[in-house]
């Protein structure tokens, strides 16, 4: 649209577009009308007529017969007055859409289904009149499908992942073969650990004690090594580690051929402790009972990946509680601590999927207040993955036993790097309470929590945890990258709980060299078994 005035300001002409003919020409008399209220006027009406085309030509949008400038001008703006239809086209496109998505048997209408949004446009561009049930039907049956691709290929990747996760990787057997065979042969691989003139420090409360419970050689090495390697005081440092019978032979191997003097190392494997052999052990008749009722309630991880009704992230819940770890032995050592440690006040429990970064003696100068275990908190911090667990994240609140006894919203906290309180430990009847909770998830067929050793410990120690600074334990290393390098370097743990453990093929490359870090390639037994840094 296009309008001419004359110099003169005595003729004005109005055009609705090139190469078409005069559409008002208007010859302005001087005396009755001013210039200026007459130029006001003609640009207030070439702003209306533009408002007009545009609001009435919208309406082809939503299916509606051909009309007339005016006589659409009217449906919109008055019907009554200007006599046009009555219709609610507005209102109605979005109803028709949303009566489409909510229609479970909608997307059988679709035959031919679009694989992109590219194919959906040029669909939806190639039909003559396209309205908004064909628009509404083609857009959901796309969305579904992507949808149930997408599915599918999370849960494939959850099973791959929970398949290499529970391996054995054959650099590991290969190592621990070779030492146990070096054990055999070499009478410096069956040294005594500790040496007797360092046995009396094994009880000294002036020196800090650790305590790593693993079955794997080459994760407690890192563990042990980067923890003497970053100690202001190595020789202050006691580690005691516990193993199981089969590992203890070629554990001893390494630890005896591989020195972390001036530190301390205690080698012990669980038969070694009396009460252990001898006794009764709760725990060990659970996990018997807890392998019978997993068997027959799971059905395999194939029953688990094909349930087509589950969200992919409940998947991998029953995924990782099938893993052998969570029914590992060497994951409920830490509620026998005061057993396995009745002359030590203080002990530091570590897990043997982490990095110690940094001198960890502060430890012992915090205050508990009389609580037993001291704990990073799981609810609070950027990582809302990761930092973001409740007691509703572990716990069965819609079974009466944990609702009745707990409360939902409960900030939990993480295993893993704790301090324990073995003093005020013994005054409390935690292991007891531990023990009752595990046989009554095993009662309710594991109704109460589904995996890990985590879930009874939020219950055991319930009202008996001191929260320690976040620095000293970060976790999440193992589940996601997403971690920056200003946030690792500022911790004094790295934890790589999670699936995707730093010996693994799995392993998130920028974050395993962190772990890789303490391991001399150089070492013939490392290099028979060709374990890399990649």
């Amino acid at each position: 649209m296009q309008l001419h005035i004359s110099p003169s300001l005595r003729h004005v002409t109005l055009l609705p577009g090139k190469g078409v003919r005069e559409l008002i020409k208007l010859k302005v008399a001087s005396r009755s009308l001013s210039y200026k209220t007459l130029f006001y006027s003609l640009l207030l009406f070439t702003f209306l007529l533009r408002f007009i085309y545009v609001f009435t030509t919208v309406d082809t949008i939503h299916d509606h017969p051909k009309c007339s400038t005016i006589g659409c001008l009217g449906e919109k703006l008055s019907p009554k007055i200007l006599g046009g239809r009555n219709l609610q086209s507005a209102s109605a496109v979005p109803q028709v859409i949303y009566q489409i998505l909510e229609d479970p048997s909608s997307q059988d209408e679709i035959i031919d289904i679009p694989q992109t949004l590219e194919e959906f446009l040029t669909s939806m561009k190639g039909s003559n009149r396209p309205d908004a049930k064909t628009f509404a039907t083609k857009l959901k049956s796309m969305v579904t499908l992507l949808e149930q691709r997408s599915r599918t290929a999370k849960i494939k990747e959850y099973l791959y992942r929970h398949v290499a996760s529970t391996g054995i990787p054959k650099q590991l057997h290969c190592l621990a073969l070779r030492l146990a065979h070096e054990h055999a042969t070499n009478a410096d691989a069956r040294l005594q650990l500790p040496l007797p003139e360092l046995v009396p420090a094994l009880v000294d409360n002036s020196y800090f004690h650790f305590v790593l419970a693993s079955d794997n050689i080459l994760a407690a090495s890192v563990v042990a090594t980067s923890l003497v390697y970053n100690a202001l005081r190595p020789e202050k440092v006691v580690i005691h580690i516990i193993t199981d019978r089969k590992t203890y032979s070629p554990m001893q191997a390494w630890f005896s051929l591989h020195s972390l003097a001036p530190a301390v190392i205690e080698l012990k494997a669980l038969h070694h402790f009396d009460w252990f052999a001898k006794g009764k052990v709760p725990v060990l008749e659970a996990m018997t009972k807890d392998q019978r009722v997993r068997a027959g309630f799971r059905g395999g991880s194939s029953a688990i990946v094909a349930n087509n009704t589950e969200k992919p992230n409940v998947i991998a819940a029953k995924l990782q509680a099938m893993s052998p770890k969570y029914n590992s032995l060497m994951n409920h050592v830490r509620i026998y601590l005061p057993q396995m440690f009745p002359s030590l006040k203080k002990v530091v429990f570590l897990d043997d999927d982490l990095v110690v970064q940094s001198d960890l003696s502060p430890l012992w100068e915090i205050d508990m207040k009389g609580k037993v275990n001291g704990a990073v908190e799981t609810c609070r911090g950027g990582d809302k993955f990761v930092m973001s667990k409740r007691f509703k994240s572990y716990l069965n609140f819609s079974h009466p036993l944990i609702s009745k006894n707990f409360d939902a919203n409960e900030c939990a906290w993480a295993y893993g790097m704790n301090i324990f309180d073995l003093e005020a430990w013994r005054k409390t009847n935690i292991t007891q309470n531990y023990h009752y909770w595990i046989q009554e998830n095993l009662k309710s067929d594991l109704s109460l929590w589904q995996l890990g050793t985590l879930p009874p410990g939020l219950i055991a120690f319930h009202g008996e945890v001191h929260v320690i600074d976040p620095f000293w334990h970060m976790l999440g290393l193992g589940y996601q990258e997403n971690t920056s390098v200003a946030d690792v370097q500022r911790a004094a743990v790295l934890h790589f709980n999670g699936r995707a453990k730093p010996w693994l093929d799995i392993a998130f490359p920028k974050l395993r060299t962190l772990w890789t870090k303490y391991i001399n390639f150089s070492d013939k037994f490392i290099k028979s078994c060709r374990i890399t840094a990649s």
